[in-house]
């Protein structure tokens, strides 16, 4: 892919952030002489704005501020009601600017250094794109795209445009992970073969009829157009916005798309992963009539099961079969697991000859099993900074440029989590593939079409297979929106 340069427009205080301190040394007097201990200057802050500001958003937002370390100029929610899910960055963040509309904020606000993308799935793409257009630093939430073909334009984009780039999968910044991937590289369980990893995710309305639309429904403060972002237009649609839009594939990613790129990543970092080879899956079904399955192809299923393949690495040399289920479906105790150890709602266990390595959601409490010896424990390392300092770590990157040492350590930049990203939203592909049908529309058994295992061509981002599959790779853009 090619992307034309945009032309950054920088000022003074932006080309110092960017470049570092060499400036400091015009300072006679101390600066926390002049401001106090912990005080940083205005020029020396990263000017930061917020698109999606509300729930998961403002948490975000507030951990960027490094405990107000660095300047809030702008929040851009759709929702603008004073008790709604952003009236709590609006009371904390009182001086700056409000839009309903990240295109008019970024294009008015010329001074903002990096922002964070904290909304619906199906607008993470559109808004990071414009963002890194004009040259602004990102911090995108999981899942980082709504769908391959956006996972891998960031990744170039950001890699192209010289910009400093995480996703919110903050698990990746716990240093627990650092005792699994230990264990993998010193091969304390041998070659691994197969990987489980599961949630209880969905806990939102899923595998059931999608609400009618109900304009009349729609809230004053609600700025349903620019919600609806990329996809189809379509009235307002009860009760989707400020989170059950998770369980529909024109705004969500499911379960998968929640909990996979927490989860996912310990083996896939771990491990050294790349693209995979295949997958294939199997999903829950709801029946409210006799002998006839409920059919909503425009939703995600209540519960799934997915099977991806990938290569042998540089860490381990035998091929790996990973397994997610979603659902409350939990996977069995493998053989070294002893069976007194509780499998819990969300975790990773990785199987090898010589034993089992499990962990919780995010990587913490890493456990080592190896036939007859006790369990090894992680050492346990206390955080004191919130979410693992995942937000601190991004924005001390952006303050020390692309390429520096602190870009180079961040644990969740593009380069790594486009790939990962493309590997979770491998497992929706199959999904949605499995509820494909021929297209006289009959629902016969014999009738789907893709139910059956997907070979993947990762660099070319293609099912070898099943062509209509290929749909799945990305999606059709509403006018105005187009990626």
């Amino acid at each position: 892919m090619s992307y034309k340069k945009s032309k950054t427009n920088l000022n003074g205080r932006r080309s110092f952030i960017k470049n570092g301190v060499a400036a400091s040394s015009l300072f006679i007097v101390p600066r926390h002489v002049l401001g106090g201990v912990g005080f940083t200057p205005p020029s020396d802050q990263l000017v930061l704005a917020g698109i999606g500001v509300g729930g998961k958003g403002e948490s975000d937002l507030r951990n960027a501020t490094v405990k107000g370390r660095e300047r809030v100029v702008a929040l851009c929610d759709t929702d603008s009601s004073a008790e709604g899910s952003a009236a709590k960055s609006v009371k904390r963040f009182s001086d700056a600017n409000f839009y309903d509309n990240f295109k008019k904020m970024l294009d008015k606000e010329k001074d903002i250094d990096a922002v964070t993308i904290s909304t619906p799935d199906h607008t993470h793409a559109a808004a990071a794109v414009y963002a890194m257009e004009r040259g602004v630093h990102v911090y995108v939430q999981k899942p980082l795209t709504h769908n391959i073909y956006e996972a891998r334009l960031l990744t170039e984009m950001a890699r192209e445009k010289k910009l400093v780039t995480q996703m919110g999968n903050q698990g990746a910044s716990n240093p627990d992970q650092l005792q699994i991937q230990k264990w993998v590289n010193e091969g304390a369980i041998g070659t691994i073969t197969n990987v489980n990893v599961w949630t209880n995710r969905p806990v939102w309305p899923q595998g059931i009829p999608l609400k009618k639309p109900d304009a009349a429904a729609k809230p004053a403060s609600l700025n349903w157009d620019q919600w609806l972002g990329p996809a189809p237009e379509t009235p307002y649609i009860p009760e989707m916005h400020p989170f059950n839009w998770r369980g529909w594939w024109n705004f969500g990613t499911g379960a998968l798309g929640d909990m996979g790129c927490h989860l996912i990543d310990i083996p896939f970092k771990a491990l050294g992963l790349k693209y995979p080879t295949d997958v294939e899956c199997s999903v829950g079904t709801i029946y409210t009539k006799m002998w006839s399955a409920d059919y909503y192809p425009e939703g995600c299923p209540p519960s799934s099961s997915v099977s991806l393949h990938f290569d042998a690495t540089e860490k381990n040399p035998s091929p790996i079969q990973m397994t997610w289920s979603d659902g409350g479906i939990k996977p069995f105790h493998p053989d070294l697991l002893p069976a007194d150890v509780s499998i819990e709602s969300n975790g990773i266990i990785m199987i090898g000859e010589k034993g089992v390595i499990s962990c919780d959601a995010y990587g913490e409490d890493p456990k080592l099993y190896r036939k007859g010896e006790p369990v090894v424990l992680g050492e346990k390392v206390k955080v004191l900074e919130p979410e693992f300092g995942h937000q601190r770590k991004w924005v001390d990157a952006c303050k020390a440029g692309f390429n520096s040492a602190e870009h180079k350590s961040l644990t969740s930049s593009f380069d790594y989590s486009g790939p990962l990203t493309e590997t979770v939203l491998m497992g929706n592909i199959a999904i949605r593939s499995y509820m494909l049908t021929e297209a006289t529309g009959n629902r016969r058994r014999s009738s789907y079409i893709g139910r059956k295992k997907l070979l993947w061509d990762g660099e070319n981002m293609k099912i070898n297979n099943l062509e209509a599959a290929n749909q799945y790779v990305g999606r059709t853009y509403r006018k105005g929106w187009e990626l």
